[in-house]
């Protein structure tokens, strides 16, 4: 073959694929018949990741009961940025981001790809902030471990949302609303945290029961009122709830991935809870499903 004319080829081939990955990419995100349902999980202890308990066995449950989404986005209490960050990469990372656990967690590898694609939809819809692109972080134990249960095929893209450590509840609520489309395009977005987290009051003794302080009770049943009433003012504005809030929130990593599924939940929809279990005194495993 002539030098010109394998260029020509190869340039028709080059057109073909890039016409066909866009073609792909155009139905990875084309609308869907149904909107996703929105779920905040509590995921309480990196343990839950490769226990069989009532925690994961809920989200073996999830699984089967959510139609397959096109991908997962996951808002984790354990990214924080300073900016907005979506993980971009082809095949994420398993990040072991914790210490003094059995090796058993260390070589847990959950191989789901990533989706740049969705990435950069991502990025466009979010106008509120410049969201970039990450090619580093990967999947952290606030998302693998709850979702290796959920999809343990790992055959469903995830991504990870960073949280801007440096911004109000108010906007990171607003943010959110900006996603909200992305749930007519069969994307799944899970928040995950814990209501209720406060490490430097926890009961070791009795982590592995059911168990709750009274303040911790309390204002876990006050943030259940809340978001079954659909009143996300006082959520926003958590410090004004008493000091029972200010114990179960002393910093708002845990708390701010509740806020990014509030802010997408449409008028029609309901709130329902699960795993709505207090541990070691000072933790809530309370979690929604809002459709």
């Amino acid at each position: 073959m002539k030098r010109k004319d394998f260029i020509k080829a190869s340039a028709g081939v080059l057109a073909m694929t890039t016409l066909g990955t866009l073609k792909a990419l155009s139905d990875q995100l084309s609308e869907q018949g149904q909107k996703t349902p929105l779920l905040f999980i509590g995921h309480g202890s990196p343990m839950n990741g490769i226990e069989n308990n009532q925690f994961s066995q809920q989200w073996e449950a999830i699984g089967r009961e959510v139609p397959n989404p096109t991908a997962v986005i996951c808002i984790s209490a354990h990214w924080l940025t300073r900016g907005t960050f979506v993980t971009a990469m082809e095949k994420p990372k398993t990040i072991h981001d914790f210490g003094g656990f059995p090796k058993a967690l260390f070589d847990v590898q959950y191989p789901a790809l990533g989706s740049p694609a969705i990435a950069e939809e991502t990025k466009k819809l979010i106008t509120k902030a410049e969201v970039h692109l990450d090619h580093d972080w990967g999947l952290d134990h606030g998302t693998w471990t709850i979702i290796r249960h959920i999809y343990p095929k790992a055959n469903i893209p995830v991504l990870q949302l960073s949280i801007d450590y440096y911004q109000s509840p108010q906007y990171h609520y607003e943010l959110a609303q900006e996603l909200a489309v992305l749930r007519r395009k069969g994307v799944l977005i899970i928040g995950s945290g814990n209501m209720v987290h406060n490490l430097r009051m926890v009961d070791f003794q009795r982590i592995n029961g059911s168990y709750g302080y009274d303040w911790a009770i309390e204002i876990n049943h006050i943030f259940k009122k809340h978001i079954a009433e659909g009143n996300h003012k006082p959520l926003i504005n958590y410090e004004s709830l008493g000091q029972a809030a200010k114990l179960a929130i002393p910093t708002p990593d845990h708390y701010y991935p509740l806020l990014y599924i509030l802010g997408m939940q449409e008028k029609n929809e309901e709130a329902t809870f699960f795993n709505d279990v207090a541990v070691g005194g000072s933790l809530t495993m309370t979690s929604v499903k809002i459709a």
